[in-house]
């Protein structure tokens, strides 16, 4: 891959998207990952000073909130904080602790997903995803949280895809060795909660070949099809 052709053809279509919607830049949240890091320098690149960097913490790890800092520090972006564990802990307390973890996990990203919106309307900017095609075959991701997005500039690009952007756009080292992570919940890592590594999963998405893993990421893929299409849409009798 021509990591630098690659990027110049994403910051344009960025661009593009932007002006098509008569928006002024772009919004993204900040996580301390590596692809919401190539999302914020991409962003950079194409909009400039109307980028935004949100960093949302809910119950989150202090490691992560620095390399999130890291980042925007590299690439000169503006960034916000918004702190949203209270709120977390208030909607669990006016609703129910439900027993299902995942169930309340994914109560975290969809608050980012509310919050960027927020400001993306009040600056008159769009919000970018930071989904992956990996995730994005998988469904390694939230509906309407972190999928919850005007744009999602790295869907067609597999996560070793991801880390030669990252190389080519100047993303600091540690954040691009960091394992990855929903940081959903302590402990938490995409691979073992996955059930398989990414180089598994991105070998099988590329060639389709068996694996030892192949039949659960084809179960994956199908059974989380719902999240890659909006809410179905009736379609009347004629």
């Amino acid at each position: 891959m021509d990591a630098k052709k690659e990027i110049q053809d994403i910051v344009a279509w960025m661009q593009e998207r932007v002006a098509s919607a008569k928006a002024k830049g772009l919004v993204v949240g900040l996580s301390g990952g590596v692809d919401s890091a190539v999302v914020a320098a991409l962003m950079k690149r194409a909009f400039g000073d109307q980028a935004l960097g949100i960093m949302i913490p809910i119950d989150s790890q202090a490691k992560d909130e620095e390399d999130a800092k890291k980042l925007a520090q590299a690439i000169d972006l503006e960034v916000e904080r918004v702190d949203l564990t209270a709120c977390y802990e208030t909607f669990i307390q006016a609703s129910f602790h439900s027993d299902n973890q995942m169930a309340r996990s994914n109560i975290k990203p969809r608050l980012r997903m509310m919050t960027l919106y927020y400001y993306a309307q009040d600056r008159g900017y769009l919000v970018c995803g930071c989904s992956n095609a990996s995730e994005y075959y998988t469904g390694y991701y939230t509906k309407y949280g972190d999928s919850g997005a005007d744009l999602l500039p790295l869907a067609s690009y597999l996560k070793d895809e991801v880390y030669e952007l990252a190389k080519e756009l100047g993303v600091p080292e540690e954040i691009i060795q960091k394992q990855p992570t929903a940081g959903l919940f302590q402990g938490q890592t995409d691979e073992s909660e996955m059930g398989f590594s990414y180089e598994e999963l991105n070998a099988y998405i590329r060639t389709g070949q068996p694996s030892a893993n192949s039949e659960k990421i084809r179960r994956m893929h199908e059974n989380s099809q719902h999240k890659r299409e909006f809410p179905p849409i009736y379609q009347r009798k004629a």
